[in-house]
């Protein structure tokens, strides 16, 4: 099932299946924003990452001498028990509470909800998550949207590239074995806001970033005017990724990080870890705007 909203500028489609957003079109001109997840190269639209971002050290976790299996980016991903809310002109609402699947591979009481709201020429992507449990909750959280990258005929994927509203001097970080994170790799940008799309850009994996001046990064074409802004505050680190000489690219902003290769598997000791107490309320939104 896929709900959708509308304005006079988007037109949003959310699959219920896992809330994922699997469209945003221009009402102008019918243009698609979002990849449409062919199987081929990558079957997925934009995941939501919860309660844990990339893969596990043997795809698992210990908390409090248990161990969790749990699969690479949680358990909203294509979950058939998250829900619709609520639904208006502009809003979506998705939920998912804890339940019997959810305490197999994760040992909180929650309330996970998305909700999806249009705004003129922007979509907020709003988190909401409840702490329903008497033991303080421990999570990372994630988004995975891919946005298309060759929107009009006679472009290519090299025409485009990622802007940062601020100069950056970073380095990414490599991915061991197992989707891993590794030692700190090479520099991408050296006091620049610019990083040219290239079909083998992704070859090595993600681009992982961390330490950011910027909170927004726009999508931007060489042939045209343009710009699809996504703005990520509540979001320290983020990641860039796409199949190699597939024609799209994923912005993900993240609050948490894969596994490192060296971690001693135990949940509390993740990276960006988020601490919840029971009956609080944690948010964080990242918008998409877009901009021709």
């Amino acid at each position: 099932m896929r709900y959708t909203i509308q304005n006079d500028q988007l037109k949003v489609s959310v699959l219920e299946k896992g809330a994922e957003l699997c469209s945003i079109q221009s009402i102008e001109n019918e243009t698609e924003y979002i990849w449409q997840a062919n199987p081929d190269i990558w079957g997925s639209h934009a995941p939501n990452l919860f309660p844990i971002i990339g893969c596990l050290k043997e795809n698992a976790f210990i908390h409090e001498g248990k161990e969790y299996a749990m699969p690479k980016h949680g358990f909203i991903r294509n979950n058939t028990d998250v829900k619709l809310f609520e639904k208006s002109e502009d809003r979506l609402t998705f939920i998912l509470s804890s339940n019997e699947n959810t305490r197999k591979v994760y040992p909180f009481e929650f309330e996970f909800k998305i909700h999806f709201i249009l705004e003129s020429n922007q979509l907020n992507v709003v988190h909401e998550i409840t702490n329903t449990g008497n033991n303080e909750m421990l999570f990372n959280l994630g988004g995975h949207p891919a946005f298309n990258c060759q929107l009009k005929d006679g472009e290519e994927y090299s025409d485009y590239y990622l802007e940062f509203e601020q100069n950056e001097t970073l380095n990414t970080w490599n991915l061991a074995e197992g989707g891993l994170i590794g030692s700190e790799g090479k520099q991408i940008l050296n006091n620049s806001n610019a990083i040219d799309l290239h079909p083998e850009i992704f070859a090595k994996d993600a681009l992982i970033l961390k330490n950011l001046k910027s909170s927004a990064v726009s999508l931007k074409c060489k042939k045209s005017n343009f710009e699809l802004k996504v703005r990520f505050d509540d979001f320290p680190y983020l990641g860039l990724w796409a199949k190699p000489h597939a024609p799209y690219v994923c912005i993900e902003p993240w609050i948490g990080i894969a596994d490192s290769a060296n971690t001693n598997r135990d949940f509390s000791s993740k990276e960006l870890l988020q601490q919840l107490e029971p009956e609080k309320k944690f948010t964080a939104e990242y918008s998409i705007e877009i901009n021709e």
